[in-house]
Parts: C-alpha cells; sequence; structure tokens
C-alpha cells in the first residue's frame, strides 16, 4: 500500500516537473522583419557636394557626419599616415578659431568635434541638440573649408604619431597585420599599413597642404544628417557654408589587384608565451553577387562566437581565448583571414584545426539548423546597428563607399534567410581555400619552426 502511494506520488512529481519545465521554455521567436529603411531627402548643390537629411527618433538631438571622400588610399607609398597627419592638424583649428575655441562653442551646443581619417573617407563629426544643427553644421565648414594649418602644432603632432607608433608595433598582431595585408597587396595603400619614423620626420606643412589641395574639394563630400532636426534650416545653412566650395577632384579609388600570395612568413619574437596567426587570401568584395552567402559562410565557420573554428580551438582545445574569423571589405576588394593568439605549443595543431574545419565545410554542407542559428544572429545585429541615427548614417556611408543602392539595405535580412546549407559549403569551396592562403605568424621560432614543417606538408595534400 504505502509502496503504490509513493509510486503516484513520484509519477505526479514528475509530470508537475516536466509542466513546469515545459512552461518555463521561451517562446518561439517572431517572423523575421526585413528592414525599412528610414526616409531620407537628398540635396545635390551645384559644385557636386550633396546633403542627406533622415529624420529618425525622438530625442532632441541629431548626428551629423561631413564626409570626404579620401583618406589613406590617396597616400603615395612614401606617404603612409600623411592623411591621419593632415586630420590632427586639422582638429587645431580654422583660420578664425583655434582648437580651444571650437571645442568651447561645440560643446555649448551640446557636443564635440571629432575628426579622423581611414582608408576611404574623411570624416567631420559631432552629435549635437537639435536647436543648433544648422549653427554645428556652420562651424564644421568654417574648419573643413578654411583649415588654420598651425606650424607651430606640427612637430607636436608628429612626435604623438610616432609615440603611438612605436607603442603598437610592439604588439604582436600589429607585426602580423603589417606583414598580412604587405603580401596581400603589395602594389597598393592597402597594404602600406605603417609608416617609419623617417617617413614621419619627413613630412611638412607643404607635403599636408598639397595633399589637402590634390583631394578636398564640394565633389567628393557628403553631408549626412539623421536624427531630429528642421530641415529647411539645415538646408538652408549647407547651401550657405558649402555653396561657394570650388568642385576640387572628381571621386576616384584606384582599384586594388589582391594578390594570392601562398606562404609562411614568420616573425620571430623570442620567449613569447603565445603564437599570432593571421591566415587568409583575397574574396569577394560588397559588390559580388556571393557577398552576403560568403558573410553568413564566415559567420558559421570561424567570425562568431558559436562559429566551428572558435568551438573546436577555443571551447573543446583550449588554445586560445578568443580567435575570429574576418570578412575585411575595401573598394572593389576583400579578404577573409582567421586571427587568433595561441598558446605557442600548440601552434602547430591549431593550424590543423582550423584546416580541418575549413576543410569539413567544403565537402559537408551544415545542418538547417545551424545556418538558421547564424542566420538569426547575423539578421538580429543587422538590425540593432540600424537602431539608433549613427548606426544608420555608418550603413549609408557604407554603400556609398562601396557604390551600392539602398537595396543592398532593405533587402539584407531577406537575403540572410535566403541563403541555403549548400551555398555555405559552395562559398567555402570556392573562397576558403588553404592551399592560397598566406600564413603570418608572430611567435617563438625556436619553439614553432618545426609545427610550421608539419603544416606545410599538410598544405601540400589540398
Amino acid at each position: 500500500m504505502k509502496r503504490t502511494f509513493l509510486f503516484a506520488f513520484l509519477l505526479a512529481a514528475v509530470s508537475l516537473s516536466a509542466q513546469e519545465q515545459e512552461k518555463e521554455q521561451p517562446p518561439a521567436g517572431g517572423a523575421p522583419k526585413d528592414f525599412v529603411l528610414p526616409d531620407k531627402e537628398v540635396v545635390q548643390l551645384e559644385n557636386g557636394l550633396q546633403l542627406v537629411m533622415i529624420p529618425y527618433g525622438a530625442i532632441p538631438k541629431a548626428n551629423i557626419n561631413i564626409v570626404v571622400k579620401t583618406g589613406n588610399i590617396h597616400e603615395k607609398e612614401n606617404e603612409v599616415w600623411l592623411s591621419d597627419l593632415m586630420a590632427d592638424l586639422l582638429e587645431e583649428g580654422s583660420t578664425t578659431m583655434n582648437a580651444k575655441e571650437i571645442a568651447n562653442k561645440m560643446a555649448g551646443m551640446g557636443g564635440n568635434l571629432n575628426i579622423g581619417a581611414g582608408p576611404h573617407n574623411t570624416s567631420l563629426s559631432s552629435s549635437v541638440l537639435y536647436e543648433f544643427v544648422p549653427e554645428a553644421i556652420t562651424l564644421m565648414a568654417d574648419v573643413l573649408k578654411n583649415p588654420g594649418w598651425p606650424a607651430s602644432e606640427l612637430d607636436r603632432l608628429k612626435n604623438d604619431m610616432k609615440r603611438n607608433l612605436s607603442v603598437t608595433l610592439t604588439r604582436p598582431r600589429s607585426q602580423a597585420n603589417r606583414d598580412f595585408y604587405a603580401a596581400i597587396y603589395p602594389d597598393h595603400p592597402y597594404g602600406r599599413i605603417y609608416p617609419t619614423d623617417e617617413m614621419i620626420d619627413s613630412y611638412t606643412l607643404e607635403d599636408i597642404k598639397n595633399f589637402y589641395t590634390a583631394n578636398f574639394g564640394a565633389q567628393r563630400t557628403t553631408i549626412y544628417v539623421a536624427g531630429k532636426f528642421n530641415a529647411d534650416k539645415v538646408k538652408k545653412s549647407v547651401e550657405t557654408v558649402f555653396g561657394d566650395w570650388p568642385k576640387g577632384p572628381e571621386h576616384s579609388f584606384p582599384v586594388a589587384e589582391a594578390t594570392v600570395a601562398p606562404g609562411v612568413q614568420l616573425i620571430d619574437r623570442e620567449g613569447a608565451p603565445q603564437s599570432t596567426i593571421f591566415f587568409g587570401l583575397p574574396v569577394a568584395d560588397p559588390s559580388s553577387p556571393d557577398y552576403v552567402a560568403l558573410d553568413i559562410t564566415n559567420s558559421l565557420l570561424g567570425g562568431s562566437f558559436g562559429s566551428r573554428i572558435t568551438s573546436n580551438i577555443r571551447e573543446d582545445k583550449g588554445y586560445t581565448y578568443s580567435p575570429t574569423s574576418i570578412l575585411d571589405n575595401n573598394y572593389k576588394s576583400a579578404v577573409w583571414y582567421e586571427r587568433a593568439d595561441v598558446t605557442t605549443q600548440f601552434t602547430g595543431p591549431s593550424l590543423q584545426e582550423i584546416n580541418k574545419e575549413i576543410s569539413k565545410l567544403q565537402n559537408e554542407a551544415p545542418a538547417q539548423e545551424e545556418l538558421e542559428g547564424i542566420q538569426n544572429y547575423e539578421a538580429g545585429l543587422f538590425v540593432l546597428q540600424n537602431s539608433t541615427p549613427g548606426g544608420i548614417i555608418g550603413q549609408l556611408i557604407f554603400l556609398d563607399t562601396h557604390e551600392l543602392d539602398d537595396s543592398y539595405l532593405t533587402n539584407r535580412v531577406k537575403n540572410i534567410y535566403a541563403v541555403t546549407p549548400q551555398q555555405v559549403q559552395e562559398m567555402t569551396k570556392k573562397y576558403i581555400r588553404p592551399e592560397d592562403m598566406t600564413l603570418v605568424i608572430v611567435g617563438d621560432k625556436k619553439i614553432i619552426e618545426e609545427q610550421i614543417k608539419d603544416y606545410e606538408e599538410t598544405i601540400k595534400n589540398y
């Protein structure tokens, strides 16, 4: 009798526990929705300058980005970081205001002025209160059109740049990055990542002025304003302060011819407890019809925390803490590479496991369930990136840099979910080819050299 009662009690308890667990399961996710690009107004001035206005959100602030299509991509072989030095000097003030006066005026508008040069664009950006947007544009135009070029600040900026360069190049990841891109882009600014101290010392005020004159003007400039603002006042401000700016040079990015450079480069770092690995090759860029499928393939293979390579050499093997694969986009060119800082004695085994995961994906399509997890991650990340005025401006700059139309954004979610397991396998076969990859390793040569020989023998079998 007691046994029967006990059995019934346990059965009820198990049933109740199962019901509770069922109730605790999260609800199924909603159906994915395409990203809707907010309405934008585009105004073209006679001199070629473009104004893009995107009303967005309820917060009484607006983001302003003035983007000029020039940067490191227009530097000559002996001018590496000249555009960065020019941007630093622009921050020192205009012919009417010094840096402190500009900072005080921007602070009074609820923002600050940021100027920076990148591979493709030089930008002046700020985020100010609603009522100050036209005034901020006027101030930013003064800095851009009428740079003061204070000669007294040049030596200080050059010394700061050399100090930063010295610190940067002590890092193994920077050393690997330098040699990796030099191998992929031997005859293009993309392959010239860092200058030398001698190069920086050689830069004169005249060099900076010449670079500015050769590369700046209305035709290369787009002004983005996103958030809350008065559109009529913004248009009037832009027309007033930029309408007389000379056209300047036409937009032109030199297209890089990426090099497939299979082989191993070993940078000795005696006693290093870790080896830094860069392992990759040129692939399709955002203008290619393969790009979305390749992007999803990258995320599944190594580009997300739950990716296969990360799960293997981080979670299962414990060779490294934070490996990742990267799809690095340039103009009409892109590079895929796996980057990892691995324990020195596991340098060779790490490479073997990376290659094993690539080979597995080349030979067998992923399960639909695995792919759907990556698609949900990528679609969610994309929508989150576009949830702020700054995020939307960033996406529009991406479109403009890579000469893509709005459908790239509006169809992005749909295109992510259209990728099939078979496409992922095809992209891996077509683009992620270990036998054609450049391998750069920074580490203790005497420990890892023999391990690399084993790897080179493996590559011969591909």
